[in-house]
């Protein structure tokens, strides 16, 4: 069993690792950041582990695909370290995430889940929107979009 997950609020820049070697195959040329990334409405979420990040996920606010006026945020960049994956330590973060987000009164969150990982989401009481598969620009693997209600 590891060691217990801390989760707190970092800055993206210390998130950029885990992106470029989880989600961009350690391409060092990949781009990592988001043009939204030092906004203050944005927050960005480590879990560590004995020291180390091996959990990260980035919210910003943004309009809804289900309905655009709901408070909604969007998901970009979770992802666990390989060596951890399958241990539950991303649904802690998400978890986190979500929960710091009801609290303020956001109404929903979404992202554009590589296909990949839909049961992870699902698993968390995520819902696909039917239709919305897609090849990701950035990764040139499919994704969906997903959604949670959390008000």
């Amino acid at each position: 069993m590891p060691e217990r997950l801390e989760t707190k609020r970092v800055s993206s820049e210390e998130l950029h690792d885990l992106r470029r070697r989880v989600l961009r195959g350690n391409d060092p040329a990949a781009e990592v950041g988001d043009p939204r990334d030092s906004e203050s409405s944005a927050e960005h979420y480590a879990g560590v582990l004995n020291g180390q990040i091996v959990v990260c996920a980035s919210v910003y606010p943004s309009t809804s695909p289900i309905d655009p006026e709901r408070k909604s945020y969007q998901l970009r960049y979770m992802a666990t370290d390989f060596e951890v994956q399958g241990q539950g330590l991303g649904a802690i973060v998400l978890t986190t995430v979500c929960d710091s987000l009801t609290l303020r009164g956001v109404e929903e969150i979404w992202a554009n889940g590589r296909d990949t990982a839909l049961g992870f989401y699902q698993r968390l009481g995520w819902e696909i929107i039917p239709g919305s598969e897609h090849m990701s620009p950035y990764t040139q693997l499919p994704h969906t979009v997903i959604f949670k209600t959390l008000q």
